[in-house]
């Protein structure tokens, strides 16, 4: 089967556990307001490449990645999803271990395409983008309904859960909505971490040079401050529906 991607990354550090080798899969469905890889969009287009390639090169370089493995991860890895799990089914032979950096878009209730990936990934990464499905629609051009079940079913996979938040001012920079998040995470038993990052603007930069509008030019990145102020939020939220007894 061949895969089309982006780009391949050899030393990855915030791509889940360890220093990991990443490969970025083109197209993606969504339209994040502050995606920064619009270059990722356009599905059926990249570099074509076979999991024979991508095995190959992570052996090349496998030496220096401690404590790591294979990150799969886009654009949108879903979209190629047999691709993904044909490449982790191998690497699961030789004992590498698979993370899957997803927003669970293309999630579909009981979908045996979905299954055979769970069947060989070692962690999920999940993008919450808003925890609102309205607000969601907005940022995203999609309904959150189906990631969050996604969310869901990993739980019943008994995959672990890695949860990433992007803080976006006047978006996602809300307190109730940050609780909110808050107390869904805290339904979940697979969470093993939580990152909350802080919306930065370097994508400007791609978005000029293929001539397309940014659509949050004038939001000014949030301060790191902020974001911890947030991630004390969420953890509430969470701490709030463990006490109920969830």
């Amino acid at each position: 089967m061949v895969g089309y991607i982006h780009s391949m990354e050899s030393f990855g550090t915030v791509d889940g556990p360890g220093i990991r080798f990443v490969v970025f899969l083109q197209g993606c469905p969504m339209r994040c307001l502050y995606c920064h890889n619009p270059d990722t969009w356009k599905t059926g287009t990249g570099t074509e490449v076979t999991v024979d390639d991508i095995l190959e090169k992570y052996d090349s370089v496998k030496a220096f990645l401690k404590n790591g493995g294979i990150t799969v991860t886009g654009g949108e890895p879903l979209m190629q999803i047999g691709f993904v799990t044909e490449l982790f089914a191998a690497a699961k032979k030789k004992g590498i271990h698979t993370c899957l950096d997803t927003s669970g878009v293309t999630y579909k209730e009981c979908n045996e395409e979905f299954d055979k990936l769970m069947s060989v990934t070692d962690l999920v990464m999940l993008d919450i983008k808003h925890i609102d499905d309205d607000e969601h629609r907005k940022l995203t051009g999609h309904s959150n309904k189906n990631i969050l079940e996604f969310a869901k079913y990993t739980e019943k996979k008994n995959v672990p859960l890695w949860i990433r938040h992007v803080v976006v001012p006047d978006i996602t920079y809300n307190e109730m909505y940050l609780h909110r998040l808050g107390e869904f995470i805290g339904t979940l038993n697979n969470v093993k971490a939580l990152d909350v990052l802080p919306y930065h603007d370097m994508g400007k930069v791609k978005y000029d040079a293929m001539n397309i509008e940014y659509p949050l030019r004038d939001t000014k990145p949030l301060d790191k401050e902020d974001a911890v102020k947030a991630k004390k939020i969420i953890l509430e939220g969470m701490k709030n529906t463990k006490n109920k007894g969830h």
